[in-house]
């Protein structure tokens, strides 16, 4: 493990905040709950998630972030709620030039005709009644029936700076999904180039015929008797890729009537944009995202067909 520079300057504890210097190296979600005395391990994914944790000073809600001796942790006992009370997103992270939402399913990135609930709209109104002089830029979409983290700029300058390079901002997005079938390999690669057609499909090919080249990785979390929990890893970013990609496979997601069978447990599509981290615009900092597996998944997952 590269050698990383650590602030041996603790931090005063007070009565929100517990803050200690790591003694020997361990990863962060065992680190918080060795900590926190008998705290469970979905509560402490929950104040990861919320931002709750910070090592040298920067927040971390890597669940595997690896800790070395002489890092300085502070963990809040209680999450920070978010400053919105919405139904559909909450607030994971929020400064000066970006912001950072979990979406739910059924809301679109952008606004799309007059009316339509969408992120963009919603963050507007937020930063209005906080009183914020800026508007909501969109960085990166997600389908609007796929849950999960997103980031948005606060101005146009942020915006064009985060996508002007977009592949040396990212530094990971990872999704989990609930597909049909048993896998064959415990992990695997989708290559093939896809393209829009006039009906609003995007079609896959494995040859070039003209599309963009795309790239996802997979791998098997859990194997139940008729369905698969997987990871999945985007290398590009094109429209549907990874709904498209595991239908190429033979394992369309639960739920995805588009591009796989029309059964629909709960009346959503189990694909959810778990991790998400980037290299802050300004700072230059590395930041890092994680949420929990939505609950639904796992009944998802077990259902009889």
């Amino acid at each position: 493990m590269a050698n990383r520079q650590h602030n041996h300057r603790v931090p005063r504890n007070d009565d929100k905040a517990i803050v200690r210097e790591v003694k020997q190296p361990a990863k962060l979600l065992d680190y918080v709950m060795q900590t926190l005395d008998g705290i469970s391990r979905n509560k402490a994914k929950s104040i990861l998630a919320h931002g709750g944790v910070t090592v040298d000073g920067r927040i971390q809600s890597h669940f595997d972030y690896p800790l070395d001796e002489g890092c300085v942790v502070q963990i809040r006992r209680h999450a920070r709620p978010s400053s919105t009370n919405n139904p559909y997103y909450r607030i994971v992270y929020e400064d000066r030039w970006v912001v950072v939402v979990d979406k739910q399913q059924g809301v679109l990135s952008m606004p799309v005709g007059a009316g339509s609930l969408n992120m963009k709209t919603m963050l507007d109104r937020h930063f209005a009644q906080t009183r914020q002089h800026c508007t909501a830029h969109v960085v990166h979409r997600l389908d609007c029936r796929t849950s999960g983290l997103m980031v948005y700029a606060k101005s146009f300058e942020v915006q064009q700076q985060m996508t002007a390079d977009w592949h040396s901002t990212i530094i990971d997005r990872r999704y989990v999904a609930v597909v049909e079938g048993v896998m064959e390999d415990p992990a695997g690669k989708v290559e093939s180039w896809l393209h829009d057609t006039d009906k609003m499909v995007v079609v896959s090919s494995p040859v070039d015929d003209g599309g963009k080249w795309s790239a996802t990785e997979w791998e098997l979390v859990e194997q139940a008797a008729d369905r698969s929990l997987l990871y999945l890893h985007l290398l590009t970013g094109r429209k549907n890729q990874i709904r498209v990609h595991m239908a190429d496979i033979g394992h369309p997601i639960v739920g995805d009537g588009k591009y796989g069978h029309q059964d629909n447990p709960g009346s959503r599509m189990c694909l959810h944009a778990f991790r998400l981290a980037f290299h802050h615009p300004v700072t230059g900092e590395p930041l890092y995202f994680e949420t929990p597996i939505p609950r639904f998944f796992g009944s998802a997952l077990h259902a009889k067909p």
